[in-house]
């Protein structure tokens, strides 16, 4: 089963916790883990693995959504760049990752600080130590969905 389509059947059934909002190609929901505060992600409502698998229309609408996500993420959580991703090799459904990031946020692990979020320890990263209370996965998601509603409305 396809881990991807799981949690998007959690959200149709009103029992997915990290779950943002609806939008018309996809859902919006607050990562796990959050070692980068405001990582979510964009769940294509569609199981398909490539982005050459949509439909062109259906494609078009999917990437100008993942764009405004990306952009409300980046205002919630006062990223000084955005990081995307699309990877499915471990979860072969097309979803992207969108990491907020801020100077220092890796430091002491490669780069200066700079290189991509995988530079951080795995262990690190997906350690227990970084899900988020209930109080702030709830704070976390009232500011996406608030700065996504301003942008919807443009």
């Amino acid at each position: 089963m396809c881990i991807i389509c799981d949690r998007i059947k959690l959200i149709k059934e009103g029992n997915n916790p990290y779950f943002v909002k609806e939008l018309e190609t996809g859902y919006v929901v607050i990562g796990d883990h959050q070692h980068f505060k405001g990582y979510s992600l964009f769940l294509c409502k569609k199981h398909v693995v490539e982005l050459f698998d949509l439909a062109p229309e259906f494609r078009s609408k999917y990437l100008e959504e993942m764009v405004m996500v990306s952009e409300a993420v980046r205002n919630a959580f006062g990223a000084e760049k955005m990081n995307y991703e699309s990877l499915g090799n471990g979860d072969a459904h097309l979803h992207w990752h969108l990491f907020p990031r801020v100077s220092g946020d890796i430091d002491g692990y490669g780069n200066n600080g700079k290189g991509p979020v995988w530079c951080y320890p795995l262990e690190k990263m997906y350690s227990d130590d970084n899900r988020p209370t209930d109080d702030e996965l709830q704070e976390m998601k009232e500011a996406l969905s608030k700065e996504l509603d301003v942008l919807m409305k443009r």
